[in-house]
């Protein structure tokens, strides 16, 4: 009995030994909770981003700054005052307890969500999982159950042949475009501007072949009469979805036009939380759900939608026409459920990260770094600090009046 006894020192030496094989430092504790256990948080530090982004980094006392993109497009000041608002709660609290501080900072809002306060939720907690993956060593997707893909697909932005095909030789095999039309879209239109999108979308067909997926995206600016028609004008070039084919808010209507198509339907972008995306899914008003990270709740809120999403046989396809902070989060969480779709994108990086994202065969290979996977490149992001970006402004030709961007 003796001989296969073992105190407690030798085990102590004998982890220890064990430890510096898997890089532990020798006398540091296995658990690297426990080798940081008194992290805190310092300060959130907002900076504006050109063309019209707004990047979080947040501060710790251990020297690890985590990443987030806390913006609503056009309202950057406004997301910025709101951040602001909230770093009285998260300084001096350690930033691990990320779920815990996503109900903290959404429950104690009397006034909760809405684009502003999520979108700035949003960007806190992708930082906040990026801490705590940098912490661990360990990319995010492998606290959200590890990866279960090896590759993400990613699709570009197109409205011509020549930009498409510009695009498939940088690597990309799926696109998205919108609906062609010589004005902004009235309620009814004539007979020839139905005609027109559709003929556009066939040329886009034809020139890609049957083997590229093109989506369209109706912006939520055409009404629900003409949204049908065009869907039925469309459905013989078999659109990869049909996004936002009506106001995004109006889920009644699109679950109408979704029971009217075999295309498949997409929304997500102006939805926000599990609650707005419980909703989309009851009513069955589309089988692609688009959560934006930078608007619906950051990475713990959009892993709960694509559970939800799955329980309902939907995929998820997660919008991002803003920052490579943004992708970097779309990607974690594409690499870690299964019902992805593809990762929306505008830019890979270039400019803005040390070592930008790549495009093989329209596909992300899924990153190894720990956190978010990234690093700024703050020397090239240097012209790039700053901006006043707003919406633009549109309205009809004929008459002056206001028209959906």
């Amino acid at each position: 009995m003796d001989e296969i006894q073992v105190s407690r020192r030798s085990m102590t030496k004998a982890l220890g030994i064990a430890g510096l094989a898997f890089g532990i430092p020798d006398g540091a504790s296995e658990s690297p909770f426990e080798q940081a256990s008194t992290m805190k948080i310092t300060r959130l530090e907002t900076i504006l981003v050109k063309p019209r982004w707004l990047f979080l980094k947040v501060h710790t006392d251990s020297g690890i700054v985590g990443l987030g993109e806390p913006i609503t497009e056009g309202r950057a000041l406004t997301c910025a005052q709101a951040v602001k608002e909230i770093e009285p709660y998260l300084v001096g609290k350690d930033p691990r307890q990320v779920v815990h501080h996503w109900q903290a900072i959404y429950r104690h809002a009397f006034y909760r969500g809405g684009p502003i306060l999520t979108s700035a939720l949003s960007g806190i907690d992708m930082a906040l999982w990026d801490i705590k993956g940098k912490a661990l060593g360990v990319p995010v997707y492998e606290l959200l159950g590890g990866p279960t893909r090896t590759r993400v697909r990613v699709y570009a932005h197109a409205s011509s042949i020549d930009a498409m095909k510009k695009r498939k030789a940088e690597g990309f095999t799926a696109f998205k475009t919108g609906v062609a039309k010589r004005r902004p879209a009235r309620y009814i239109e004539t007979p020839a501007a139905v005609q027109y999108a559709a003929e556009k979308f066939a040329e886009l067909r034809s020139a890609m072949g049957n083997d590229t997926d093109i989506a369209i995206d109706f912006h939520g600016a055409i009404s629900p009469a003409l949204a049908k028609l065009l869907i039925k004008a469309l459905e013989p070039y078999q659109p990869m979805f049909v996004e936002e084919p009506c106001q995004a808010q109006n889920h009644d209507v699109m679950a109408e036009i979704a029971r009217g198509t075999h295309l498949p339907i997409a929304t997500g972008e102006r939805v926000f939380t599990k609650w707005g995306f419980r909703e989309v899914l009851e009513k069955r008003a589309a089988t692609v759900l688009q959560p934006d990270l930078c608007h619906a709740g950051g990475i713990t809120e959009c892993r709960l939608i694509a559970g939800m999403a799955e329980a309902y046989y939907a995929s998820v396809a997660p919008h991002n026409p803003l920052g490579p902070i943004s992708l970097a989060a779309g990607v974690q969480l594409a690499a870690s459920i299964p019902n992805f779709l593809c990762q929306e994108q505008v830019s890979l990086g270039e400019g803005y990260l040390k070592k930008p994202f790549t495009v093989r065969a329209g596909y992300i290979d899924v990153p190894r770094a720990p956190g978010l996977g990234i690093e700024l490149d703050e020397q090239a992001m240097a012209d790039k600090v700053g901006h006043d970006w707003r919406n633009p402004e549109t309205y009809d030709a004929d008459d002056g009046s206001v028209v959906d961007w």
